[in-house]
This record gives structure tokens, sequence and C-alpha cells, in this order.
């Protein structure tokens, strides 16, 4: 029971909640997520368990697919439609020409602005909890990037898109900032992520559907196993001495791992002859030494 589960999040609950109830249901050890949706957002959440919780952290920069409505004219505090109401204006005069303008001017690498209601900490709080306090922190403005941002329907007031992002976008900004183009304003009022970290909403199980295959003991079929669960991270099979050498915790040099031609990401995966994943290493080295980003011993509980 070491792996990762797709869940399908329904409305209504915090990733917290749905990792609270993925993990009463597994009867795992220990549960995390991969990546917040609010509440109100549904679709993929990873879920990892047990051993599987330490790959969180490379799961949460890949890119991210959603699905979502935008509606135009109205802007909220918390810029989706769970917010106080601040400003309304006539949205009337946009076109569709407008609409398509204003998305392309999001396409590639740009910076957003977190927002005041969000999972990011200041001094250890949540922004969220300081915002609902009255004490609103503007972070500074972070690197983020649109691969692809594609309107799928405009019934105005409301724009239906699909968009593909990197890790650390906020969709309900991007939409409040669109507005902000349109010079109407603009706030979300539904979202749906399709895909994150290689997993895809296809693939998701509902936690209706855990807790029954769950009670017949059939829960397995439902956890992707660690070696796999890496999509995205290139991968290189160890031989029983680079196995040993790893699990003792002995330098690993360039000489014992070949490179991996042509990847640009910034870890590799070392799995064993039996398939198991034996570590994760970052793919630069220091003086030809590469170093431990993670390291799973047999004897891992």
């Amino acid at each position: 029971m070491n792996g990762i589960i797709v869940i399908d999040k329904p409305e209504g609950l915090s990733s917290a909640q749905v990792v609270g109830r993925v993990k009463r249901i597994s009867k795992a050890k220990r549960a995390g997520h991969t990546g917040t949706l609010d509440p109100f957002a549904t679709g993929v959440l990873v879920c990892c368990i047990n051993k599987a919780t330490r790959l969180s952290r490379f799961l949460v920069h890949g890119q991210k697919r959603y699905k979502g409505v935008m509606r135009l004219g109205t802007r909220t505090d918390t810029q989706d439609f769970t917010g106080r109401v601040v400003s309304e204006e006539p949205y009337t005069t946009v076109t569709s020409d407008d609409v398509h303008g204003a998305f392309r001017g999001f396409l590639g690498v740009t910076s957003q602005k977190p927002p005041a209601y969000s999972a990011l900490k200041h001094q250890g709080v949540p922004l969220y909890k300081l915002a609902r306090r009255g004490t609103v922190v503007q972070k500074a403005a972070r690197p983020i990037s649109i691969y692809a941002l594609e309107v799928v329907d405009i019934s105005l007031p409301d724009v239906r898109f699909e968009v593909c992002c990197s890790g650390g976008t906020y969709v309900r900004t991007m939409c409040a900032d669109i507005g902000e183009v349109l010079g109407c304003g603009a706030h979300l009022t539904e979202l749906c992520r399709t895909e994150t970290g290689g997993f895809t909403l296809e693939e998701a199980v509902s936690l209706e559907t855990l807790a029954e295959v769950a009670a017949r003991g059939d829960i397995s079929e439902h956890v992707v196993p660690m070696n796999v669960a890496l999509r995205d991270m290139p991968c290189i099979l160890g031989d029983d001495d680079l196995v040993q050498k790893i699990q003792m915790g002995r330098p690993v040099t360039d000489r014992e791992v070949a490179p991996v031609a042509g990847e640009a990401w910034p870890w590799v995966q070392i799995t064993d002859n039996a398939g198991n994943l034996v570590a994760v290493m970052h793919s630069n080295k220091k003086n030809g030494v590469f170093s431990y980003a993670c390291v799973f011993p047999p004897q891992d509980p």
C-alpha cells in the first residue's frame, strides 16, 4: 500500500478533507496530496499514501490542465464566486474578438501575483486566514507559464475555457487579470482539473467507489505503484552493486549512472532489477557526484 491514488475530487470538500477520507478508507499510516484544489473546484487530486508521500514534491511542479468558466462584469475579493462582490461593470461592449485577443495575451511565460485568499503562508499563517481577519497580505509576483489557453464557448457574461499551465498558477487570478484587460472585471465560477503530474481525470476514482472497492478488499487495483508514479521523470535501471551503494548512502558518480540525454527534468529516478523505486537523485552533479533527493531502503515501513 505504497503508491498514488488518483481521486476525482467532489465539489464542497477541501483537499485536506479528501486526503483525510482517502487515509481512512485505505487505512494508510500517512497520506498527502500534490497540489491543492479550492473547495468549490472538482477533478484530479493526486493522493500519495505511505512511502509515496515522499514523492509529492516531485509531482507538484508538473504541468496541469483545467476546464473552467469565467464570468465577466463582476469582481470579487476571492476572484471566484465564493467571495464578496466588490464591483460590477458593464460587459456588453466586449466582443468575441476582444475575448480571444485577451486570452492570446496570456500565453507563454509571464508573472502572476498570488491571490490574498490562498493557502500560501505569511509568518506561518495561511493568507486566506489573514484575509478573513481583515489583514490582506500581497505576495510578490511569481513566474508562471501558460502553455495553452483556448476559448471553448462565449455566452456572455460567461466564457468557457481550457488551460494548460505550470504548477503554481492560480486560474482564478488569471481570470481576474483577463477581466482587467477587457476593462470590465471577471471572476471564476467553475473549475475542474483534468490533469496534473501526468494523471488524468479518466483514471480518477470517486471517494464512493474507492470506499466500495476497499470494502471488498480490492483497493490495490486503484493504487499506482511508486515505480510508475513519476511518469515524466527519466528513469535509470540500477544493477545490484549500484542499488546496494545507494541504500548504504555512499556517493554515486557519473561513471556509475549513465546520463539521460535530452532530458531537462531536475531529477532522475533509479529502480532495481525488480522494478522497485530505489531513489530519486538530482540530475545535476557537483564534482562528478550526484546528490540524493530521496532514498527508499527496503526496510522502510
